[in-house]
């Protein structure tokens, strides 16, 4: 028996059914039966990783401790799992055509023909197991990336297809994912594009061991009886996914289904130990039965797809339930928000969080926004982008250097308060290039950082080329805006704050990416509980 199990889910029908989701749910079910669990994805697209992919046709690039610039996906797993992913939890099509090649360059081939089979399959088959074989988990779940059928995962397919021969029967198992639509001109759901798609799986040869369907619809006992016969699979493997009002809902409907049941007897795993959800059904608890509701306004400009700050707004829903309220995140564009629109927008809010973000467009309606939030005494958090518009407008409003700009929008700026990190001045490449990973920071004695993180240091991971330029840092600190967080080997400032303000924060990093149901990330919830206490406070003052 292999030390290791594997499972492959892969997707047919349709993108965007949430083969994610469905590989988080299952995973944290073997992990609250005791399972050590990870998983993994494979993507199909040619880049090397999302880092270079505009945000509105890949959503947000999450970054892991060791600076691997990952899909979004790997989020929802660390969020779902609590445990951290790395370089090896996520694999372009790109990352693996680059290793063949530099194998290739030089000679390790031996002269050979290098070829899809067997030299990428090989290098494919390698990465799939790495965490496998790191002696660290029972159980690795390998998400397939893109649709059966399409081109462009026809070597990912076909070394799911070695692997379950290598590894041997019990050892490694296949989840297709599919959808069974609706139609309602017919009034019936239709199974005829689950069978076609599992049909394509098994011209690859490979067979499906369990079946999750994606409908709007219940399955009636006759429609999974139906598929169970002309997919090939068992009928207890037949495993409904009904559109759920929360992500967060999808382990319960999985437990009720018997997903991780069917998965564990078909790896020869025992399952007489029941999942511990407690921890899990106590958020679900707060986050459907709030006491209290706030509006956040999220300042952005890739507003439009809201993939683009998943992590944001899935730490909003951690702090929200830690707090007991319900958060309404109202997404403002920053590109369209201007002196005469700004009230209008921003009065109803209870807090402001400026997004990350990269370019000048939209820049100006950042500033205008951090502005109106430190004049009106709403709270305030700024990421990334957004700390570094809260140093340009405090430079430009209070210290009055009019023209003070980042060198990102302006290279000639006069008091460019925000400038390029120093290591990063002579690169050329853009991909995998800029601050990434984790990095350390002292807190400062005093501050509203210390107070959150009860720690004197930190870790949060980066992703950045621009930097608070520390020769404006005593003249800002002398006028009011305080660096309260600091690089201890860099010097680099990552956190600012305005203690003449109720609550305003703004961090280099990127806390979202480390916010999960299990540890909301403290900043988020000590934002949220600002934002109550903002909106507690302008309803006593209008009864006053």
């Amino acid at each position: 028996m292999a030390a290791t199990k594997y499972i492959f889910v892969t997707g047919g029908v349709s993108s965007s059914l949430g083969k994610g989701i469905i590989a988080a749910s299952l995973a944290k079910l073997l992990q609250a039966r005791g399972y050590k669990t990870t998983i993994q994805k494979l993507d199909p697209y040619i880049n090397v990783d999302p880092g270079t992919l505009n945000p509105y046709e890949h959503g947000e690039c999450y970054v892991t401790d060791d600076g691997a610039e990952t899909d979004l996906d790997l989020g929802h797993y660390e969020r779902f799992l609590n445990e951290r992913t790395s370089q090896a939890n996520n694999v372009t099509t790109g990352r693996i055509y680059q290793s063949v090649i530099e194998k290739e360059r030089r000679g390790e081939f031996l002269g050979k023909t290098v070829q899809v089979v067997p030299h990428i399959t090989n290098e494919i088959k390698e990465r799939i197991q790495i965490l496998g074989k790191s002696g660290e988990y029972d159980i690795v779940i390998t998400e397939i990336g893109g649709t059966v059928g399409d081109i462009e995962s026809l070597p990912y397919i076909e070394s799911v297809r070695q692997l379950l021969w290598e590894l041997g029967e019990y050892n490694a198992i296949v989840i297709h994912l599919t959808l069974v639509p609706f139609l309602a001109a017919a009034g019936e759901l239709k199974t005829k594009p689950t069978q076609h798609s599992v049909k394509t799986l098994m011209e690859s040869g490979i067979k499906a061991d369990v079946l999750v369907c994606r409908t709007e619809h219940d399955l009636s006992s006759d429609l999974r009886d139906k598929l169970a016969l002309f997919c090939n699979v068992k009928r207890e493997a037949v495993i409904q996914s009904i559109d759920a009002s929360t992500i967060y809902d999808v382990p319960n409907l999985m437990l009720e289904e018997g997903l991780d049941t069917v998965v564990l007897q078909k790896l020869d795993l025992t399952n007489d130990v029941e999942p511990d959800l407690t921890q899990w059904n106590q958020f679900l608890d707060r986050h459907k039965n709030p006491k209290n509701k706030v509006t956040i306004g999220l300042i952005g400009k890739y507003v439009e797809l809201q993939d683009s700050y998943k992590s944001i707004l899935e730490a909003f829903i951690h702090s929200g339930a830690a707090n007991e309220v319900k958060v309404e995140v109202k997404s403002i564009h920053s590109e369209f928000l201007t002196v005469d629109t700004i009230a209008e927008k921003m009065s109803s809010l209870d807090g402001v969080l400026v997004a990350p973000g990269f370019g000048e467009r939209g820049i100006e309606g950042k500033i205008a926004a951090v502005q109106y939030a430190r004049e009106n005494n709403i709270p305030f958090f700024g990421i990334c982008l957004g700390m570094q518009m809260a140093v340009i407008e405090y430079s430009r409003n209070v210290l009055g250097l009019k023209e003070a700009s980042s060198t990102e929008m302006n290279p000639n700026s006069e008091f460019p308060v925000i400038s390029i990190m120093e290591e990063q001045k002579d690169i050329e490449h853009m991909g995998g290039t800029m601050r990434l990973g984790a990095w350390n920071c002292e807190l400062k004695e005093g501050s509203i950082v210390k107070e959150v993180y009860k720690q004197d240091v930190i870790s949060e991971r980066h992703r950045h080329r621009y930097e608070f330029n520390g020769d404006y840092k005593e003249e800002l600190e002398n006028s009011g805006l305080l660096a309260t967080g600091v690089n201890p080997d860099t010097g680099l400032v990552e956190i600012i704050e305005n203690p003449a303000h109720p609550w305003f924060v703004g961090v280099q990093y990127h806390p979202e990416y480390k916010s999960t149901v299990a540890n909301p990330h403290p900043l988020f919830v000590a934002f949220v509980k600002a934002a109550l206490d903002n909106k507690e406070h302008k309803k006593d003052a209008s009864l006053a």
